[in-house]
């Protein structure tokens, strides 16, 4: 049996820590998982310091010292907080992080686990051979990323802004993987993200006995609402970025029909996910409504994740209020800013650049994440954020339907390449 890398057993730690994050506060296993993070660092040397302004929402950081210290430092970071496993839908146990046929499984594989481990072994690579990256770096684990950052960075960089001092951009998740396109391939990158509109919508009405004919039921009034919503097809409207990520895949396929989604198409298991950045997307996820079977409640209410390109949140709330009617109340549990920035400059070229070496021509493409990172709060402080964790993954592996799925995994040789490629990328920018 090959010897499993030292990427991967790091990752397959990280995910036996059981850290869900239900939301609201309700998370577990953070505290355990930053110490062990903590006493990774430690063991390169490094200082690690804790800050956990909840508790058991547990932030751990250190310093690397550069050889070049009169250059802006780096910020790469992680959260080491997951989303919620249904353990009987899964083909294995979700945090027993089990390698198998080259492909390590569990909740955090591929959101985002894989990158904290890849993060802290590419800085051991170089600090254990006696080097130093090029620039200052700063090594973030973050809580609570799965709740909008509200209990982790948001409070980090707000209370612990000195934690990146001198730092001017940072690397985190959802970028620099792999997707086919057409017979071919290439690397996404990630230089920006859509807004987050995470609202309530409420239906009230009149309460009553079940077996009576009411006409003011808001149940009832609430469904049409979820449902118009949940149906919309919001229009395409494309960014710079996505007009570039568009023009990349013409490229490669030698499609020139200029048509979004049939461009999108080209992109294999990655089409929903590539789709959904040219758009609004409005998906019901929750609803809460009664209390008896036999009586009608006098209200009913629903939760929408709603994701918004950046700029344009108060015309899309405008155009909800439109859809699901007069009557039902908006309210809003959590908004989040967008970001956008250019498809240039010296980190990029060196992103790009790394990739190439260790896989060469194969084409790098910005993309416009349609999700959100703790890039978000680092950006209130003027970090600019990118998504770069690197991995070659198989044509055939829905990677992008993993993020918040069912038996997520990642192949073992997709980690090591990751390592590979961030370990030269802070070597020498």
């Amino acid at each position: 049996m090959p010897e499993i890398p030292e990427v991967a057993r790091i990752a397959s730690d990280l995910i036996r820590f059981d850290t869900t994050n239900f939301g609201g506060g309700d998370a577990k296993g953070e505290r355990e998982a930053a110490e062990y993070v903590g006493a990774y660092l430690e063991s390169l040397g490094l200082e690690p310091e804790y800050y956990e302004p909840i508790p058991r929402r547990t932030n751990v950081m250190a310093r690397v010292a550069g050889r070049d210290r009169t250059k802006p430092a780096l910020v790469l970071h992680g959260h080491l907080d997951v989303v919620p496993a249904i353990a009987e839908d899964w083909s294995v146990d979700p945090f027993a992080g089990e390698i198998r046929d080259g492909l390590l499984w569990g909740r955090g594989a591929v959101d985002m686990k894989n990158m904290d481990a890849m993060i802290l072994t590419a800085v051991a690579e170089l600090l254990r051979a006696g080097e130093q990256p090029e620039r200052d770096l700063v090594l973030a684990f973050f809580a609570d990323e799965e709740n909008g950052g509200v209990e982790g960075s948001q409070l980090v960089v707000r209370e612990r802004p000195e934690w990146f001092s001198g730092a001017t951009e940072a690397i985190s998740e959802v970028g620099g993987y792999s997707i086919p396109v057409g017979d071919r391939s290439a690397y996404l990158l990630q230089v920006g993200e859509k807004a987050l509109l995470w609202v309530t919508l409420t239906a009230r009405g009149r309460a009553g006995h079940g077996s009576r004919f009411h006409h003011d039921n808001a149940v009832t009034r609430l469904a049409e609402a979820v449902a118009a919503l949940g149906r919309e097809t919001w229009p395409v409207e494309l960014t710079v970025t996505s007009r570039q990520l568009l023009e990349g895949i013409a490229e490669i396929t030698g499609d020139d029909s200029g048509d979004p989604d049939r461009l999108a198409a080209h992109t294999g298991p990655a089409e929903a996910f590539v789709k959904s950045t040219f758009r609004t997307i409005s998906n019901p996820t929750g609803l809460t409504a009664g209390y008896k079977h036999n009586v009608i409640p006098d209200a009913a209410s629903a939760t929408i994740d709603i994701r918004v390109l950046p700029g344009t949140e108060d015309a899309v709330l405008a155009e909800v209020q439109r859809i699901v009617g007069p009557d039902i109340e908006i309210g809003m549990f959590l908004r989040d800013i967008g970001l956008e920035v250019p498809f240039e400059g010296a980190l990029v070229e060196a992103m790009v650049g790394a990739l190439e070496k260790h896989d060469p021509g194969v084409p790098v493409l910005p993309y416009l994440l349609g999700a959100g990172t703790d890039n978000k709060a680092l950006s209130t402080i003027g970090i600019t954020g990118y998504g770069f964790a690197p991995l070659r993954l198989p044509r055939e592996l829905d990677f992008t339907g993993m993020f918040h799925g069912v038996d997520e995994r990642v192949p073992v040789d997709a980690l090591e390449f990751g390592r590979r490629v961030l370990t030269d990328l802070i070597r020498s920018y």
